[in-house]
């Protein structure tokens, strides 16, 4: 098999707070195509990493009372114990914080800017911090951001740019030469009719309103704008020198086969991107694939809306390989794909319990059961067996053919197919009934037989997809025959080998139950009015009754208000800023009503240290304080005594 190379890259997680199931899904699926393309022989390096620069950085830094450094560094860590939870298998993680990459993205800046292409101007518009992205009147939607629809504000500095339109011609051209450059078809389309064929405005690539990013090395009080920074990070974790000494994995692995990307950033990677690249004098990448976006029912994953759902959550619930197996399998070529709980509940029951786990148990207790675990060798065959045969064979290369083309779901929808005709072939040779006629044991041997090496075949396909399941089925069949070229040919299994006890791939899950796990677990699922206000209790009976375990699961922690502000975008909501020990932690509060701002420093109150963090009109909240309500009387919750803040509440 070739050992040609394969560079796959994802975008780099902005480090500004914890990533949801919507963010894992672009690591897992890079993940599912690294493994992939190393399976069928290629020599794959797959790079992924951290955006750790930037004003919404700074702030985030600054509210929870840390050097920006510091702050980054623990959500970059956080970031990487997610990945790695998610049995990803990246060659490199990159941070843009690190001093190589900032030396090389230097470089780069002054290359540009000593040929001409950047320019020293003044910016005048308005700004989305949350994008980091600024827009002219024309381009905003109701007065506010038209990407995110969040507010935006006016500015006014000095600034270099970027002469983006010297370079459009020639990336049209590149467009329309190379119709596999921009994944999918429509997003191609929207870049080229949207943004490049309208004329393009030139790129503002530094900033002097904040200091947290890389310098310009040759402009005091400038620091180098996102676009050339964190998109730059393709080329520097490879070594790219500008002067052309470049690193050994620069010269083997570029350019990138693809660079996966959420389509909300299609347009920074299919023109910022290669724009700086054809300045460069860089080969530019071989594919972007802009994929969609994984909804919560209908809606996008916001915390602002209450409905984001962390992947560690989810493995705590359903297991690692259920989650994978989910997020790749629901999410369209195209299209926006949706995450339920429901719906998870129903694909681990259907499609991992019972048509893969079914299948590989049955199979392996029939053989322990009927021939005490030795595989026989396989006898006479008939239409049927060839038929499964046939199938097996033919499904790598269906498989095969759909990954080369990315649509990961549709490749394991054609495993699956051969599950299904394999449990198939089970309901129709009826083994056990085989086993009952001492005349039928050479006819019951060839139908277990084709059963495990039919699921061999399955195993080896699903190893990108469900590595864990595929170690422990190929584990129950004992054969370590695990390679793509094995499945040329049918009949890798030697004759003569044990097979192992029978192990449950996938328990059955009671959807009720887990339904309520799943609902009084996650926390965040709460809708956002009900921490915007006070809940009146009038009236109101008594909850359900809980556990000594359910009330184990708060972090109940006494906190000192060290300041308190009106929340700019609320009238009944209070910005807090608490210590707690050694660490402050900011949460939004509706309190308003009953207490002025001056009134609350100072005070001691009851936080909910532990809840997951969330915005609330715009401003984000860590924890929760607690008060007490009667009628139209609230009072916020303290101690007896005068104890320190951070004491636990149990």
């Amino acid at each position: 098999m070739s050992q040609e190379k394969y560079y796959i890259t994802t975008a780099i997680a902005y480090t500004s707070g914890k990533p949801h199931i919507g963010n894992t899904y672009e690591i897992v699926l890079a993940d599912s195509i690294a493994r992939f393309k190393r399976l069928v022989g290629y020599d794959v390096y797959f790079q992924t990493g951290t955006d750790e620069h930037g004003q919404k950085i700074e702030q985030k830094a600054l509210e929870a009372g840390l050097e920006p450094q510091a702050f980054v560094d623990q959500v970059a860590d956080e970031i990487k114990k997610i990945w790695d939870l998610m049995n990803t298998s990246y060659d490199r993680f990159i941070r843009t914080t690190e001093e190589d990459h900032k030396r090389i993205v230097q470089q780069i800046f002054k290359r540009l800017y000593e040929q001409g292409d950047i320019y020293k101007g003044q910016y005048e518009g308005w700004y989305c911090t949350p994008d980091e992205s600024f827009y002219t009147d024309n381009q905003l939607v109701d007065g506010k951001c038209p990407d995110c629809g969040r507010d935006v504000y006016k500015t006014k500095e000095e600034a270099y740019f970027f002469k983006l339109s010297k370079y459009a011609d020639k990336l049209i051209q590149h467009i329309e030469e190379n119709p596999k450059f921009i994944q999918p078809e429509s997003r191609k389309n929207e870049m080229l009719n949207n943004f490049l064929r309208p004329g393009l405005q030139d790129l503002c690539v530094s900033r002097t309103s904040f200091k947290w990013g890389i310098p310009v090395d040759f402009e005091e009080g400038h620091v180098i704008y996102v676009w050339v920074d964190a998109l730059s990070n393709y080329i520097t974790g490879l070594g790219y020198d500008v002067n052309g000494n470049h690193d050994v994995l620069f010269k083997k692995y570029w350019p990138a086969d693809v660079h996966l990307i959420g389509k909300d950033i299609l347009r920074f990677h299919t023109i910022y991107w290669p724009i700086m690249l054809l300045a460069l004098g860089v080969e530019l990448p071989k594919q972007v694939f802009g994929h969609p976006w994984l909804l919560v029912g209908e809606g996008k994953m916001s915390k602002s809306r209450g409905n984001v759902i962390y992947a560690d959550f989810l493995v705590e619930h359903f297991g690692v390989d259920a989650v994978r197996f989910y997020v790749l399998h629901e999410m369209p070529f195209a299209n926006d794909g949706t995450i339920t709980y429901d719906r998870l509940i129903e694909r681990v029951n259907t499609d991992l319990a019972n048509i893969l786990g079914n299948l590989v148990n049955r199979t392996v207790a029939m053989s322990n059961k009927y021939f005490q675990g030795e595989v026989k060798a396989s006898g006479t065959l008939e239409q049927i067996d060839i038929e499964l045969r046939a199938l097996a064979l033919e499904t790598p290369k269906r498989v095969l053919a759909k990954m080369d083309e990315l649509k990961v779901a549709e490749a394991i929808d054609e495993i699956f197919v051969l599950l299904r005709r394999s449990n198939k072939y089970i309901d129709e040779t009826m083994p056990w009934v085989l086993g009952k006629d001492p005349s039928k044991q050479e006819r019951l041997a060839t139908v277990l037989y084709n059963l495990l090496e039919s699921i061999r075949f399955a195993a080896v396909m699903l190893m990108p997809f469900l590595p864990e399941t595929s170690e422990k089925i190929l584990r129950q069949i004992n054969t370590n025959l695990n390679t793509w070229d094995s499945l040329n040919e049918f009949g890798g299994i030697s004759p003569g080998i044990k097979v192992n006890e029978p192990e449950i791939l996938f328990t059955r899950i009671d959807g009720k139950k887990k339904m309520q796990e799943l609902t009084g677990d996650n926390i965040e699922d709460t809708k956002t009015e009900k921490a915007d206000q006070p809940v009146k209790q009038k009236g109101k009976p008594a909850k359900e009754e809980v556990s000594i375990d359910d009330f184990d699961k708060l972090d109940l922690r006494l906190a000192e208000i060290v300041s308190c502000t009106e929340h700019p975008n609320a009238d009944r909501l209070l910005v807090l800023k608490l210590k707690v020990g050694s660490e402050t932690r900011q949460v939004v509060s509706g309190i308003a009503k009953w207490y002025q701002p001056e009134d609350l420093v100072g005070k001691k109150v009851v936080m909910i240290y532990n809840l997951a963090p969330v915005e609330l009109r715009g401003v984000e909240s860590q924890g929760m304080v607690l008060a007490a309500s009667k009628g139209k009387k609230l009072t916020l919750v303290s101690t007896l005594e005068d104890i320190s803040d951070g004491s636990l509440i149990s």
